[in-house]
């Protein structure tokens, strides 16, 4: 069931964590050189790697774009998830979107098929990373395409790995009910995905609000995180974010003009720190019960201890 959830005392996820983050860009165009060599195994696009410094094996997610945006825009959202003991891997995946999602499907999936022969290339030391806790999230269009990834819609080629958990950040599944970006994810039958592995889906509570009378809200009811968590089975969690914005997870400053237009693009909440860490410890307590077994930081979310924020939803399936 549905309650407004107050906020209570912060819990260690909604702030940075112990580890020391390494955060690089990679551009895969040749020729793709480390430092002291060239990389026999470039990845398939340009991708934002932020990994713990400390020696270790440690769980991997990837995280997709929103529309539109750069994965730079989202540098200190995974260095904080980062920071608690995951590699955390943003693909650029376009500069150019279409209305057809498709291309961006199979880069993700190309991305997830390198992961094995590529990524230990570059990360430091003795960093490992472990693809049997592989997590799948996604902003905006990125989280619609991060569902189609693992509801394995219009893939050319299947991906090699496994999924543990799946995230979607204010999924997005186009400008309205009827116009959904191709390929389509959202069926409109509750329950209708068939995916096996735990879902969260976060929500923002401003995100269907226009800020503009002459544009669209940038998460429109009826193919926003709502329907999205409807179609969602067992195991399955909803947070909806009262007072934030559907950008309000993105970096303080995001620069260039793609960066000025997502301060007004949308209607945003008073400033993007407290959403950002409400997402990234979210994330974290949602990745630390399904990929190591430890509840503790999702149970206290569901308690009521969320941090810098109020929930106007927190529901569990």
């Amino acid at each position: 069931m549905s309650s407004t959830v107050a906020p209570a005392t912060g819990i260690d996820v909604f702030q940075s964590g112990s580890y020391k983050i390494h955060l690089q860009n990679l551009n895969p165009t040749p020729p793709c050189r480390t430092k002291t060599r060239p990389i026999p195994s470039p990845p398939p696009k340009p991708l934002l790697i932020a990994s713990p410094t400390e020696a270790g094996e440690f769980p991997v997610l990837l995280f997709l774009h929103g529309y539109l945006l750069s994965n730079n825009f989202y540098s200190q959202l995974i260095q904080h998830v980062a920071s608690h003991g995951f590699i955390v891997i943003a693909p650029q995946l376009y500069t150019v979107a279409g209305p057809d999602a498709t291309e961006e499907i199979n880069s993700a999936a190309a991305i997830t098929n390198w992961l094995p022969e590529g990524l230990h290339q570059f990360l430091p030391g003795s960093v490992k990373p472990d693809l049997t806790r592989l997590g799948l999230a996604g902003h905006s269009r990125g989280g619609k395409t991060a569902f189609a990834l693992a509801l394995k819609k219009e893939l050319a080629t299947t991906t090699t790995l496994r999924f543990s958990v799946l995230i979607g950040v204010d999924p997005v599944d186009g400008m309205d009910t009827g116009k959904q970006t191709h390929p389509p994810v959202l069926t409109y039958v509750p329950g209708s995905f068939d995916l096996d592995m735990p879902v969260m889906v976060i929500g923002s509570g401003l995100g269907e609000l226009r800020r503009n009378p002459l544009f669209p809200a940038c998460a429109p009811k009826g193919v926003n995180h709502e329907q999205f968590f409807r179609e969602c089975r067992e195991p399955a969690c909803y947070f909806v974010v009262k007072d934030y914005g559907h950008l309000d997870m993105l970096d303080d400053e995001t620069r260039g003009v793609r960066g000025k237009v997502s301060y007004c693009l949308c209607k945003n909440g008073e400033s993007r720190e407290p959403m950002r860490r409400f997402v990234a410890g979210a994330m974290v307590g949602f990745m630390r019960a399904y990929m190591e077994g430890d509840s503790d930081d999702l149970k206290a979310i569901r308690a009521g201890d969320t941090g810098p924020i109020e929930l106007t939803t927190a529901q569990f399936l």
